[in-house]
This record gives structure tokens, C-alpha cells and sequence, in this order.
């Protein structure tokens, strides 16, 4: 059965508020707990685990009782390592960004299928880059060329792993490399590993700014929002 880890470590600097951005109140409900609530639907998930700012940890059993909190290091990775050793021996796991509160059930559910299926260390939520995208040069500025953009996909959350592919790549990789990862699904990829895609839901954004969180706080206010 799946173990599933919640990032929610991060502070939200762009969102210019006092309050860590997992605790953030939208719609009612702090950010992470919409993604806790996603997660703890499914039937194959035993065990989570959160990774939370170590300044809220005081009051994190309080707050969300019945998981397994962990103080967030200083890069996502630190994060995703602390939580995988927080939670039971489970596998795959499912990793998830807080701040993509609208990811629903079904494509956490996709994921898991996915990695049973084939014989990858990981899948992922992607979603298709329908804009044309330009590669720029040294300064900044300059076009070098266009990608071609049938074979471009945007990475998300949730990510779906091998346990022991993933505790391989945060065990193994230089700290310097951990730092520099923005999803572990690229982690893998530089082990040499295996990673698939499975279509995303088109609402699976991104909270990083004040607009996100004003078009989050009315999707998932709408009263006809299946998640």
C-alpha cells in the first residue's frame, strides 16, 4: 500500500503575508489541508507524513491531527527526506505539493496506476505547454530558438515513486545537487532512472501569488468543484 508526503514547507514570500503559506486560509480551510483531505481519500494510502515550517511545529499535532509531521529543511528535498522517513514502510510513495490544492483524487489515482503498470521509478502529473517557448541566451534577453512544442510537458504534483528509487537518489545525490532540485522526479533522471507522465488536471496550478490564491479561494469555493 502507498505512503503519501505533503510539501508544505515553504514560506510563500511571494504572496507578501505574515502567515506560512500552508496555513494560509482559502476557502475556508488552510491551503494544505485541502491536498490532506485529497490524499487521505484514496484507499490505497496507509500512512502521511507533512513536512511543515519548523516554526509552526509547536502546534502542528493540534492542527492536523492523525498525520505525521515533520520540520521542512531549508531546500524541498531536505523536506521530502525527512517526510519519507517519518512514514511506515509503504510503497510506491506520493509526493505532493501543498501549494496545488485543486489536484483531484483522480489523478493522484492515475499516478498510482501508472507505476503499477510499467517498469519506471516514477510517474508524474504533466501537463501539456500549449505556448510557444523560446530559449534565451547568456543575457537575458536574446532568443536562441524555439523548442518544439509537441514533445513539451509541464512537471507537476502529485509524483508517484519507487520507495527505493527515491530513498536512492536523496541517500545518494551531493547536497549540492539536492539543493538544486526543484521535483525529485529529476533527481531520477539524472540516476538514470525511468519517469512517465500522466495528464494533469488543467485547474492543477500553482498557488504563488496573490492571484493564484484569489482564483483558488473561488474554485474551490464553487459549489459544483469535484475534486
Amino acid at each position: 500500500m502507498a505512503v503519501a508526503l505533503i510539501v508544505a514547507a515553504g514560506r510563500g514570500e511571494r504572496l507578501k503575508l505574515d502567515t506560512p503559506k500552508a496555513l494560509v486560509t482559502v476557502a475556508g480551510k488552510p491551503l494544505v489541508q485541502w491536498s490532506l483531505d485529497t490524499v487521505r481519500s484514496l484507499d490505497a494510502v496507509t500512512d502521511i507524513a507533512l513536512a511543515l515550517p519548523p516554526e509552526i511545529m509547536a502546534r502542528a499535532g493540534e492542527e492536523f491531527p492523525g498525520v505525521k509531521c515533520v520540520a521542512g529543511g531549508a531546500v524541498r528535498s531536505q523536506s521530502v527526506r525527512a517526510a519519507l522517513h517519518a512514514v511506515g514502510r509503504g510503497a510506491p510513495v506520493i509526493v505532493h505539493d501543498a501549494a496545488r490544492p485543486l489536484a483531484p483524487a483522480t489523478v493522484f489515482a492515475a499516478a498510482l496506476q501508472e507505476i503499477e503498470r510499467h517498469r519506471v521509478d516514477a510517474v508524474i502529473a504533466a501537463a501539456a505547454v500549449a505556448d510557444t517557448v523560446k530559449e534565451i541566451g547568456g543575457d537575458g534577453h536574446t532568443v536562441r530558438r524555439t523548442l518544439e512544442r509537441t514533445r513539451l510537458w509541464a512537471a507537476q504534483t502529485p509524483q508517484v515513486f519507487r520507495r527505493e528509487a527515491l530513498e536512492r537518489v536523496l541517500r545518494d545525490s551531493p547536497e549540492e545537487v539536492l539543493a538544486a532540485a526543484t521535483d525529485e522526479a529529476w533527481l531520477i533522471e539524472r540516476a538514470g532512472g525511468a519517469v512517465r507522465i500522466v495528464a494533469s488536471y488543467e485547474l492543477n496550478f500553482k498557488v504563488t501569488t496573490q492571484t493564484d490564491l484569489r482564483l483558488a479561494e473561488l474554485l474551490l469555493a464553487g459549489a459544483g468543484l469535484a475534486l
